[in-house]
């Protein structure tokens, strides 16, 4: 019996749970909404609390309780035969027939429950909180959030747009009251900037913002419009207000105007529109040299850091890595885009990234570089900014470069093709060397006498620039006889009756040597002449190099033939120093040999001593050319207006028609420089722009007019006049230069 009412009980529970669980997907869908359209989180948690006491009072989650699960289970499960209300009841107030029913219903309820859930609309509250959250979205994404995120600042009597009439006989009349006026800047989306109303009709706003106007007066009008320099955008009159809309461009400036029924015309002061430049993103790299070179043996990889920033959000950032193999005309870029180990934060102003480059992982290989810069971009649209960091350079230093090169005026190339083989054997030893522990003693000693054998021909090679012959010299251990060697080395090491060594070693100071030197001696005695000679036949004289290559090279030699030894004694380390030591001289020939270009000057025509000074012109043809320079003239309607205004003053003229196109022409071209200054010439724009609406003037505001056309015009750059002393251009410059500091 407890357990049937467990088994109510719990659902009961679940009953409950599910209605809450439909009042606060309400509530987040709601709140969502709110957040998105007014972006204030405290909005937010009170539509939540809001829309929470609403629905709760709504659906009641706590109503349900075990007696109507035990109505609504009865309703929805025929076998239990509208009894579960006697699992209620105490068994002593049963009768006998209700008691056996009561054991019936015990033992049908548990798998009766399990088929049934309590009542509720869970998946129509999905639909409505993720239909309310996807409309937030939407608005948010398309900016029409901006119609309820407005923020409106208090009109100020100063800002209240004043307008005057473009007739002075209309003074009388009664200008048509504005009552209320207000100005809306609607940011471009990336901004994440809420849309900003406002009473102030001047404009600051971002390149790509789009602005509306709004205004509305006592009594109805028959045109109101705003004019822009050369161009008049007539406002649409809704709801008794009149409206328009416009997306920046560029920085200028406006006015109203209007006409009333009565065919009088109104126009307004004039307000400036600036519009700023979303800028490009900063990068800034740290933590690495502008050059950074690495030996072949160094831990070749590269650290750094890279902080980006811009003023409305980031969009993406990225290295472009270009890495460079060969020289000369063989060279090879191969380029890649690297992305950053941390990820950007789309939409972040500023940003530290880091990167780590293998330079290994790259396949970069000895005598590659790397060339690579961080390049960001913006969110701007539809265009974004992009720009980049400086460019850095890392290196593997080569141990030997290939380059040409010529020795005093011989113009051929006599640096043979095998000076990088020396680097070769050296990368291929360390390479033995490292794999000793994975290689069975037979592989290591065949795989260091080969390298002992490519030692040989490369020796043999340099022998030929000095002349020697390519001969075999005996007991070199070879390929074959390999076997034999290791057996013979042993027996005679455990001998120790001769030196092994001598057979293989290239002694300079062996006792052969005063034999040679005597021999030397005895030829020399036979041929009192071969001194003064020049024999192309001997060895020790038949080299392409002069004597300083020739020793230096004889060295390279000496320390090879030391390098094949141990190579050939299968002591690969031991052979290391003679190899770099080698290789240290060949770089030292490659380098002595330099280019000398001889100095080219002009060489004149000879002259003709018949022809000259006898004073005859007739071969001889002048040249003329002429051309007319025309001299653009700067502002010419400006400099028009300075002198119409000056004959109007002398004359007391009236201001025509023609007067007040000329005028507005010439504040056309004034807007211009009144953009970039707009403190220096603002006022005499708008005194010009009354003056060409308005004929009534006086003469203090022309002569004011008349001034600040003046200070438009830029000055000439030189005054002629006339002086007794000379004058040059270098005293004309530094003239110019006080001029413009003074």
């Amino acid at each position: 019996m407890i357990e049937a009412k467990n088994i109510l009980t719990k659902f009961t529970q679940r009953w409950q749970l599910l209605l809450y669980l439909e009042v606060f997907l309400y509530a987040l869908g709601s709140a969502i909404l709110v957040y998105f359209l007014s972006t204030n989180l405290l909005f937010a948690v009170l539509g939540f609390i809001l829309i929470s006491a609403l629905m709760s009072f709504i659906k009641k989650p706590w109503q349900p309780n075990i007696k109507a699960s035990s109505s609504f289970i009865d309703n929805h499960a025929a076998t239990l035969e509208h009894s579960t209300s006697l699992l209620l009841k105490p068994s002593e107030n049963l009768s006998s027939l209700a008691m056996l029913q009561q054991q019936k219903i015990v033992q049908r309820l548990s798998a009766e429950v399990r088929n049934i859930s309590p009542p509720n609309n869970l998946i129509k509250s999905c639909i409505v909180a993720v239909s309310l959250i996807l409309i937030g979205f939407l608005a948010y994404q398309f900016n029409l959030t901006d119609y309820f995120t407005t923020e409106q600042s208090p009109i100020n009597k100063k800002d209240v747009i004043s307008f005057q009439p473009t007739d002075s006989t209309d003074l009388q009349a009664e200008i048509p009251k504005l009552l209320n006026q207000s100005l809306t800047i609607y940011y471009p989306n990336y901004t994440n900037l809420r849309a900003s109303k406002s009473s102030t009709m001047d404009v600051i706003a971002v390149e790509g913002s789009r602005i509306s106007w709004e205004l509305e007066f006592n009594d109805a009008l028959e045109t109101v419009s705003i004019e822009n320099i050369d161009n008049s955008y007539a406002m649409e009159l809704k709801d008794g207000k009149y409206t328009y809309s416009l997306n920046l461009t560029g920085s200028s400036f406006y006015n109203f105007k209007f006409s009333d029924k009565k065919g009088n015309t109104y126009f307004s002061d004039l307000y400036a529109i600036e519009v700023t430049k979303d800028e490009a993103p900063t990068v800034d790299i740290k933590g690495i040299e502008q050059f950074t070179q690495f030996e072949f043996t160094d831990y070749k990889t590269v650290q750094f850091n890279s902080e980006i920033t811009d003023d409305y959000g980031l969009n993406e950032a990225y290295i472009i890595a270009t890495v460079s193999k060969g020289t000369g005309e063989s060279v090879k870029f191969r380029e890649e885009q690297l992305s950053f180990d941390t990820s950007l934060k789309r939409g972040a102003k500023s940003q530290n990234l880091s990167k780590t480059i293998n330079l290994e992982a790259m396949k970069m290989e000895p005598g590659d570089e790397l060339y690579f810069y961080v390049q960001a971009s913006d969110l701007k649209t539809p265009k974004p900014n992009i720009s980049r960091s400086e460019t850095y350079f890392v290196a593997i230093k080569d141990t030997t470069t290939n380059t040409f090169g010529v020795e005093g005026t011989l113009g051929v190339d006599r640096m043979p093709d095998y000076f990088r083989s020396q680097r070769q054997l050296i990368i291929d030893t360390e390479k033995l060397i490292k794999q000793r522990g994975q290689l069975s003693k037979k592989d290591f000693n065949f795989t260091s006498n080969e390298l002992g054998f490519d030692q040989k021909a490369l020796r043999i090679k340099y022998g030929e620039f000095m002349g020697e012959e390519q001969a075999e010299e005996e007991g070199v251990i070879t390929q074959d006889n390999l076997e034999d060697f290791e057996a013979e080395n042993e027996h005679h090491g455990e001998e120790g009756e001769e030196d092994l060594l001598a057979a293989y070693t290239h002694d300079h100071d062996g006792s052969n040597e005063h034999n040679l030197v005597e021999e030397k001696k005895e030829r020399e005695s036979e041929n009192p002449l071969e001194a003064f000679a020049h024999s192309h036949d001997d060895a020790e004289m038949a080299t392409l190099f002069e004597e300083s290559l020739r020793s230096k090279l004889l060295k390279a030699l000496g320390e090879m033939w030391d390098s094949e030894l141990y190579l050939r004694l299968y002591e690969p380390e031991k052979s290391l120093p003679y190899q770099y030591r080698a290789l240290t001289l060949l770089q030292d020939i490659k380098n002595s040999a330099r280019i000398y270009v001889h100095r080219i000057g002009f060489d004149p025509p000879p002259i003709k001593e018949d022809t000259r000074l006898s004073g005859k012109l007739e071969d001889i043809n002048s040249y003329r050319k002429n051309e007319t320079l025309e001299n653009e003239v700067l502002f010419p309607s400006i400099r028009t207006a300075i002198y119409r205004i000056e004959q109007i003053i002398n004359n007391n003229s009236i201001i025509s028609e023609r007067d007040q196109s000329l005028f507005e022409r010439a504040g056309n071209e004034l807007a211009q420089k009144a953009i970039e200054n707009p403190g220096q010439f603002l006022q005499t724009l708008q005194e010009l722009k009354q003056l060409s609406e308005n004929k009534d003037t006086t003469l203090e505001m022309l002569r004011t007019i008349q001034k600040g056309l003046i200070k438009a015009i830029p000055s000439s750059e030189f005054h002629p006049s006339k002086s007794d002393r000379f004058s040059d251009q270098i005293n004309q410059l530094l003239l110019k230069e006080l001029e413009i500091h003074d």
